[in-house]
C-alpha cells in the first residue's frame, strides 16, 4: 500500500500449511490467556502469554486491556518501589513496539502507547526516534501522525517546530496527505491564537496557497494538494463568526394577519398570513448553527407580548441545543379578538452576549429587524372549517396574473438586514484578488490537461468568488451571479466524466440552479403562482420549483417565507433543511426518489395541511439506507406508542409510517404510486391520520 512493493505470494498449498499452524498456535494461545484474563492471573508467566499473543496479533483489544489492569495489579504491589514501577512501563512499551511491527496500523497498540506516557513515568525522547523509524516505512501512516500530535504536546514542543516538520515531509513526498492534513490542524491552532508570526490570516493563507500550488501543478493527479487546497478555500470564505442572514417576518415589511382567508386579506399574498392558531411565528435564520438564542440574547419589542416571556426553540431534527433556524411564536388571541389594528415589532440580535457557534466564536454582528404586523378583526367563529376542498397541483390551477410585480414578493432576506460593513462575510479586497489569482490558475491548468478534481475545484472557486462578490453588493440581492452558467457546465461535464461521483456532482448542480434561480425577487417571481381553485388556499403564493431536476434543496434562508411549495417531478432523495419552512402548510413532493418515510423526517416539524408524496420510490427497497446515515427517531424504537390499531402487526410492520404521520394534522394525503400503498397501508392510514378528508384524490 501506499507505493511500497508487495512480497512475493508463496505458493498457494505452503501458504494454506502455515497459515494453518499459525492459527492453531493463535488458538492456544488465546484460549490460555482468556483463562488466565477470566481469573484475574497477573503473574508473569501470564502475561507472557499476552504479549506474544499480540505480538502476534495486535487487533485483539481484550489483551490490551487485560494488560492495562495487569499494570494497575503490579503498580499496587510496588508502590514504594520507583524502579519497579519503570520496568513495569517499559515492558509495556516494548510489547507495543513489537506489536506495531507486526502491524504498524493496529489502533489497539497505539491507544495502549498513548496511556503508558498519560501515566507520566517513561521518558519521551525514543518516541520521537520511534516515529521516525514508522513514518520512513510509511510516511502517510495517520495512527502514527495523530501520535506525532500527542507526543509532541507532551513535551511541549512548538506548534512552530512541528510546524516546519511537516514542511520538510511535504517537500520530501507531496503525495503525504497525512502531513498536509497534519499541516492544517498545527496551522488552524496557530492561527486561532494568532502566535507570533501568525498574526495576519491573509499572509499566512497567501503563503499556503503557494506551497499548495507546487504540489498541484507537480503532479495534478495526486489528491493530496487538492484536498489542502479546498481546506485553504474554506479559510479564506468562512466567516470568523456567526452572523444572520434571514429572518420572518422580514425587515421592513408590512404584514397582514387573518385567522381565516377571508375576502378582505391582502391581495398580495406573499404579504399575508393566515393563523389558524392565532400565533404568529418569528424565524431567525443563521449562516451555520448557533446555540444561546433565548429571550435573554433575542430582545423582542412589541405590545403584543414581552420579550422575556416568549420561548426560542431551535428547529433541527439532529440536536436539541443548536440550529441554524430558530423560532419563537406571538401570541395574537387577544388581538384578533378586538378591532383591526397595526402593530410595530422590532426584533434586536447580537446586542447582548450569548448567541455562538458550536466552538463557542461570539455573534458580533448586530442586526436589527423591524416590521409591522395588521392584525384582522377575527372571523366568525360559525364559519365552516370542517369541510376543506381538494388541492389540484395540475398546471391549470396556477396563475401568474398580477405576481409579477415588486410589491408581490417577499422582500428579500438580504435586502434589508442591517449588518455593519466590518461584520459581513469575507469580502475585503484580498479575499475576492485571492480567489480571482485562483480562479485564473486553475482556468489554465485546464487549458492545458483535462482533470476533473481541477474542474471540481474551478466550480467551487467561481462558487465561492459569487458569493463574496454578492456580500459586496449593496443590497446583496442586486448581485448578478455571473459564474453560475459555467458552474453548471462544469458539473454536467463531470457527472458524464466521473459516474462514479455521479450523485455529488448532481448535488452541487442543484445547488447551483437554486442559487440562481432564487437570488433575487426578479428570478423568485418566475417561480411564484396563485393558486385558483380553492378557497382555502386562494391567498397563498405556490412556489413552483417542479420539472427542474433538483436532486436537494438548498438557500433555505431564501425561502422562509414559502406557505405553497410544488417540487414535483424532480430528482429529490431527501428533504433536510425543509424543517425550518415554518409557514409550510402545502406541499408537493410528488415524482421524485424518496426511498422512504425517513426520509421526510423533516415534515414532522412543519404545520402541513396538504401533502402529496405520491409515484416515489417508499417500500420498493428492502433495506432503508437512511436510518443509518443520522441518529433519528424514525430509526430506533419507541416504548408505549399511544396509538394501538386492532391489528397489533401495524405499529411493527408501518413503524417509520406511524412516527412520521402521526403528529401532523393532515387534511389531504395523496401517496399512490408507491410500492407501500395497498389496501392495509390505506386502512393503516385512516386510523392515525384523523384530520384527514383527502386521500389519493378520494374524499372520504
Amino acid at each position: 500500500m501506499h507505493g511500497r512493493p508487495r512480497k512475493a505470494p508463496k505458493p498457494e498449498a505452503e501458504a494454506e500449511a502455515a497459515s494453518a499452524i499459525k492459527a492453531e498456535k493463535l488458538r492456544i494461545l488465546q484460549s490460555t490467556f482468556l483463562q488466565n484474563h477470566l481469573n484475574k492471573i497477573y503473574t508473569k508467566e501470564a502475561l507472557d502469554v499476552s504479549a506474544k499473543l499480540l505480538e502476534s496479533n495486535p487487533e485483539v483489544y481484550t489483551g490490551w486491556n487485560y494488560r492495562k489492569l495487569a499494570v494497575e495489579h503490579q503498580l499496587s504491589q510496588s508502590e514504594s518501589d520507583p524502579e519497579a514501577a519503570k520496568n513495569i512501563f517499559d515492558e509495556e512499551l516494548r510489547v507495543v513496539e513489537s506489536a506495531l511491527r507486526t502491524n504498524f496500523k493496529s489502533y489497539g497498540a497505539w491507544h495502549h502507547r498513548k496511556w503508558v506516557l498519560s501515566k507520566g513515568q517513561s521518558p519521551l525522547d525514543h518516541e520521537l526516534r520511534l516515529l521516525d523509524k514508522f513514518q520512513k516505512a510509511d510516511s502517510r501512516n495517520f495512527h502514527a501522525w495523530n501520535y506525532r500530535r500527542f507526543v509532541a504536546e507532551l513535551m511541549k514542543t512548538s506548534a512552530e517546530k512541528e510546524l516546519q516538520y511537516t514542511t520538510n515531509m511535504i517537500e520530501t513526498n507531496f503525495s503525504n496527505y497525512s502531513a498536509w492534513h497534519n499541516r492544517s490542524a498545527i496551522l488552524s491552532h496557530l492561527l486561532k491564537k494568532k502566535a507570533s508570526g501568525f498574526e495576519s490570516q491573509e499572509k499566512v493563507l497567501t503563503e499556503e496557497f503557494e506551497l499548495v500550488h507546487q504540489a498541484i501543478f507537480t503532479d495534478p493527479d495526486d489528491q493530496s494538494g487538492w484536498f489542502y487546497h479546498l481546506w485553504l478555500l474554506q479559510q479564506t470564505v468562512k466567516p470568523e463568526s456567526p452572523f444572520l442572514i434571514s429572518s420572518w417576518p422580514p425587515h421592513a415589511s408590512d404584514l397582514m394577519v387573518a385567522s381565516d382567508s377571508s375576502p378582505s386579506s391582502s391581495a398580495s399574498s406573499t404579504a399575508s398570513y393566515v393563523s389558524k392558531t392565532r400565533t404568529l411565528p418569528l424565524i431567525l435564520y443563521f449562516d451555520q448553527l448557533v446555540k444561546g438564542v433565548n429571550s435573554s440574547t433575542i430582545t423582542v419589542d412589541s405590545e403584543l407580548c414581552s420579550s422575556t416571556n416568549l420561548i426560542w426553540r431551535p428547529v433541527s431534527k439532529n440536536t436539541a441545543t443548536a440550529a441554524q433556524a430558530w423560532i419563537t411564536e406571538l401570541t395574537l388571541l387577544d388581538a384578533m379578538s378586538g378591532a383591526s389594528k397595526a402593530y410595530p415589532i422590532k426584533i434586536s440580535i447580537g446586542h447582548s452576549e450569548g448567541v455562538t457557534s458550536l466552538s463557542n466564536v461570539q455573534l458580533l454582528a448586530t442586526s436589527q429587524i423591524a416590521f409591522t404586523v395588521n392584525i384582522e378583526k377575527r372571523a366568525s367563529d360559525n364559519a365552516n372549517e370542517q369541510d376543506v376542498e381538494e388541492i389540484l397541483w395540475t398546471d391549470g390551477n396556477f396563475h401568474a396574473s398580477e405576481i409579477h410585480h415588486k410589491e408581490s414578493v417577499p422582500v428579500h432576506p438580504f435586502t434589508l438586514l442591517s449588518i455593519a460593513d466590518e461584520k459581513k462575510p469575507p469580502s475585503s479586497t484580498w479575499h475576492v484578488n485571492t480567489l480571482l489569482n485562483e480562479i485564473t490558475l486553475f482556468r489554465e491548468l485546464l487549458s492545458e490537461i483535462s482533470c476533473k478534481i481541477g474542474k471540481l475545484t474551478l466550480a467551487r472557486l467561481l462558487t465561492a468568488y459569487d458569493s463574496i462578490m454578492m456580500w459586496k453588493t449593496n443590497p446583496p440581492c442586486a448581485y448578478k451571479f455571473v459564474h453560475t452558467e459555467e458552474v453548471l457546465e462544469l458539473y454536467s461535464d463531470l457527472m458524464k466524466s466521473d459516474p462514479s461521483h455521479f450523485q455529488y456532482y448532481k448535488d452541487q448542480h442543484s445547488s447551483a440552479v437554486l442559487q440562481k434561480e432564487t437570488a433575487s425577487n426578479d428570478s423568485l417571481s418566475k417561480h411564484s403562482f396563485f393558486y385558483k381553485n380553492s378557497a382555502s388556499a386562494s391567498k397563498v403564493t405556490c412556489l413552483r420549483l417542479n420539472s427542474m431536476s433538483l436532486s436537494r434543496i438548498g438557500f433555505i434562508e431564501r425561502l422562509l417565507w414559502v406557505q405553497m411549495l410544488d417540487l414535483s417531478h424532480n430528482e429529490i432523495r431527501t428533504i433536510d433543511g425543509l424543517e425550518a419552512l415554518q409557514l409550510l402548510r402545502y406541499l408537493n413532493l410528488s415524482d421524485n426518489k424518496i426511498k422512504s418515510f425517513t426520509a421526510l423526517e423533516p415534515l414532522r416539524q412543519l404545520p402541513l395541511e396538504v401533502l402529496n408524496i405520491s409515484r416515489n420510490e417508499i417500500g420498493s427497497h428492502s433495506i432503508d439506507t437512511t436510518r443509518y446515515l443520522s441518529a433519528s427517531p424514525l430509526s430506533h424504537t419507541y416504548s408505549n406508542p399511544d396509538f394501538i390499531t386492532s391489528d397489533p402487526d401495524d405499529i411493527k410492520n408501518y413503524w417509520e409510517a406511524y412516527i412520521l404521520f402521526k403528529g401532523l394534522s393532515l387534511t389531504q394525503l395523496d401517496i399512490a404510486g408507491n410500492q407501500i400503498c395497498d389496501d392495509k397501508f390505506i386502512s393503516f392510514l385512516v386510523k392515525v391520520l384523523t384530520s384527514l378528508q383527502w386521500l389519493n384524490g378520494r374524499k372520504l
